[in-house]
């Protein structure tokens, strides 16, 4: 984990960064209500987060520090799983700050203290890249707002944007049982229920914008060594951009989306980067489909009014919790530099 350089505060408001030629401001935006996910009950099995204690006892000794363990340092509930993703995410920022010089906000849907934050004109005027991590269960309903939706329309026709969507993996959409065992198995995460749909509100933002794209499944990535994903197949004639140069792989996650393009309009998504899933597990209904790969990077290159672009990433590529080597270093430096 990532070592603090500077005290910690809580409980203020964001102070806007100025423009700064070449330094792309980079905020996120995590797209869940912690109260929601925080306070779902424990006796419904899916479509909620982990207990920290169900983190400890499937991950034994990794969390048995007091840190971690001590119920009165760090929530042993669904909030302290929660509060592990905001510690994945420190040595992105940090890598953001030195790279840009600008520090990096992360904005809550509704946070911990009940404060509801749109997407609006606070988010968005002072950022140059949005990344919208759609982690929040389905089952919380929380939608995008056609003013959310406009004021996006609106940010993307700004040179030199870039709109980052990461909606999380969707297993068990089936009402089948017998199915959503099968993903079960497929993945083999102890700590993913029978059925866990993510998303909502990722989805009803893009189903706005009118992007052809969709959150599917949740894919076990084929792996060179432990903890290590195996390459890329990667459309370097279509990356023109060069967002994925110098990156050959990304960190290890037991279950990722498929980013399934739904149009068949030709170069309106270009499919950049695919990963190969790991055959020696269980099937999947995707692999017995004859898949091999699944879609895990995509890029909507400008277009018409639309000045900025738009990619598809997984937020889990941007926690340190799943391991950051110097491809994945690449990766976000290639995202967050200046264009």
């Amino acid at each position: 984990m990532s070592e603090l350089k500077t005290a910690r505060t809580y409980n203020q408001n964001h102070v806007p960064r100025p423009y700064t030629p070449g330094r792309r401001r980079v905020s996120i935006y995590v797209a869940w209500s912690f109260p929601a996910e925080a306070g779902r009950d424990l006796t419904v099995l899916d479509n909620r987060f982990s207990t920290m204690t169900e983190v400890r006892r499937v991950q034994w000794p990794a969390y048995e520090d007091p840190q971690w363990s001590d119920p009165m340092r760090f929530q042993q509930g669904i909030a302290g799983g929660l509060e592990l993703f905001f510690w994945g995410w420190l040595p992105f920022q940090e890598v953001v700050q030195e790279v840009t010089g600008h520090t990096v906000p992360v904005y809550q849907r509704v946070d911990q203290a009940g404060f509801h934050t749109p997407l609006d004109e606070r988010v968005l005027a002072d950022t140059d890249v949005l990344f919208v991590w759609g982690l929040d269960h389905m089952i919380t309903g929380q939608d995008a707002t056609p003013r959310e939706i406009e004021a996006l329309r609106d940010f993307l026709t700004r040179e030199g944007t870039c709109l980052a969507l990461g909606p999380h993996h969707d297993v068990g959409a089936s009402d089948d049982l017998a199915l959503r065992d099968v993903e079960y198995h497929h993945h083999g995460d102890a700590l993913v229920p029978r059925q866990q749909r993510f998303g909502r509100y990722t989805r009803s933002l893009i189903a706005g914008l009118g992007i052809p794209v969709e959150n599917r499944y949740g894919l076990r990535p084929a792996v060179t060594r432990e903890g290590v994903s195996a390459p890329l197949s990667i459309a370097k004639d279509l990356d023109t951009r060069g967002w994925l140069d110098g990156v050959s792989h990304l960190n290890f996650h037991m279950h990722l989306p498929h980013y399934a393009v739904t149009s068949d309009e030709a170069g309106v998504i270009q499919v950049l980067g695919r990963q190969p899933i790991d055959l020696t597990r269980p099937p999947h209904p995707f692999t017995e489909a004859g898949n091999t790969e699944f879609n895990t990077f995509l890029w909507m290159p400008p277009a018409g009014d639309r000045a900025g672009d738009v990619i598809f990433a997984d937020s889990t590529i941007f926690s340190s919790l799943f391991g950051v080597d110097e491809s994945v270093r690449a990766f976000w430096n290639n995202i967050v530099s200046a264009p």
